[in-house]
């Protein structure tokens, strides 16, 4: 797909396939308590509630994630079937500044390398204002033959939307800044968004790695870190998805200053 389209004709082309409203629960503790669950077979979304017996025996990261995919998979169940699920979290303490690599993410999935469960960790921002925008964890499952989707998860707004959008990018360098022109109020609010994205090389190969951004606010655009192991990229591509954006501005300004979490 080109580049060249300008701001104004990708926002022409957003076609939001599917709208779910919930109110957003703070963190506290390290918690929400709660997991966002989209499925793209039939544009459907739910939140999974997350007792305290869960957190006691998971904890969050890995653990939230390796119980999120439980709960969808089966002893069938392949990388590229629609029931595989594509599971982030980032941990009780995921977003702190005082502790490091608080920034960091668990991606967790059937690995087309492997044929089993993989796990890679991976920087930037999403994990972080994913939980800032009211979700412990997320995984999606399901999948569309177009591969044009973004997810979009508006913690200020307290929205979570399916988008088709056929003129934004699919590498990574460039649907990163294409989706912060896209989702920001103006150029300060690029601090408050994150993506997950990856490129075209996911869609012919089985070892395709998952990028994660942030706003870099020296350099003025979105820079990645990679979910680099098991081939996440190739099965969040086979799903059908383009791009995944957690936006809020409820995230602490210091944060916002961390660079990939490090």
């Amino acid at each position: 797909m080109s580049c060249n389209y300008s701001t104004r004709e990708i926002q022409e082309a957003q076609n939001v396939v599917a709208t779910f409203k919930y109110k957003p629960k703070p963190a506290v503790k390290g918690y929400t308590g709660e997991a966002l669950r989209v499925d793209l077979s039939n544009y459907s979304f739910k939140i999974i509630p997350i007792s305290e017996e869960t957190k006691i025996k998971f904890t969050g990261g890995k653990g939230f994630d390796l119980w999120l995919l439980w709960n969808e998979v089966n002893g069938d169940t392949k990388w590229d079937s629609p029931e595989n699920g594509l599971c982030i979290s980032c941990g009780p303490l995921g977003g702190t500044p005082s502790f490091p690599g608080t920034g960091k993410s668990i991606v967790t999935t059937i690995s087309p390398t492997t044929g089993s469960v993989i796990d890679s960790n991976v920087g930037g921002h999403f994990g972080p204002l994913l939980k800032f925008s009211g979700f412990d964890a997320m995984v999606v499952v399901g999948k569309q033959e177009n591969r044009d989707h973004v997810i979009y998860i508006d913690g200020d707004q307290g929205i979570v939307q399916i988008v088709r959008n056929e003129k934004l990018d699919t590498n990574s360098h460039i649907v990163a800044n294409q989706l912060a022109d896209l989702y920001c109020l103006d150029e300060e609010d690029k601090r408050n968004i994150s993506t997950v994205s990856a490129g075209v090389g996911a869609d012919h190969c089985y070892i395709g790695c998952l990028n994660f951004s942030w706003w870099d606010w020296r350099r003025e655009h979105m820079r990645l870190k990679q979910a680099g192991r098991g081939g996440s990229g190739t099965v969040f591509r086979g799903k059908g998805l383009k791009g995944l954006v957690a936006r809020t501005s409820s995230s602490r300004p210091e944060w916002q200053h961390t660079e990939g979490g490090k």
